[in-house]
């Protein structure tokens, strides 16, 4: 993993520290981290983002109380040997829900078509393939 792996959007109302927790949640769910697979350093993450070190740092130990992550000498922080195995499809779904959730809505507000709305996803899922 590299530090343009993260998507950082400092605009977004949700803050630094939960995005590059999500992310990497979402990540070691879907097992595109694997146990001991190594995290890039808070000083190269907060420096190709232009943040605060003390962001990545913040999300990092919480994810390491988690047990997600934990701190080897001479490695720096690795995903942890013990987390649990890539997730069903339904529990990683669980983690989308929120803003799907909030995609439906926004679409009711605006009074798009279900089609519309269904048919841009499948776009935006399609350009990352």
């Amino acid at each position: 993993m590299s530090p343009h792996d993260l998507l950082i959007r400092p605009s977004a109302p949700e803050p630094i520290y939960r995005q590059i927790m999500e992310q990497l949640r979402r990540l070691i769910a879907s097992n595109q981290l694997p146990a001991g697979e190594s995290l890039p350093s808070v000083r190269d993450v907060a420096g190709h983002h232009a943040i605060n070190p003390m962001t990545v740092s913040r999300a990092y130990g919480l994810l390491e109380m988690e047990g997600l992550l934990e701190r080897q000498r001479g490695k720096g922080m690795v995903v942890a040997a013990s987390h649990r195995r890539a997730q069903t499809n339904d529990r990683r779904l669980e983690q989308l829900e929120p803003w799907l959730q909030d995609i439906a809505r926004k679409s009711r507000e605006l009074g798009l078509a279900d089609r519309l709305v269904l048919e841009r996803l499948r776009q935006l899922l399609e350009k990352d393939k």
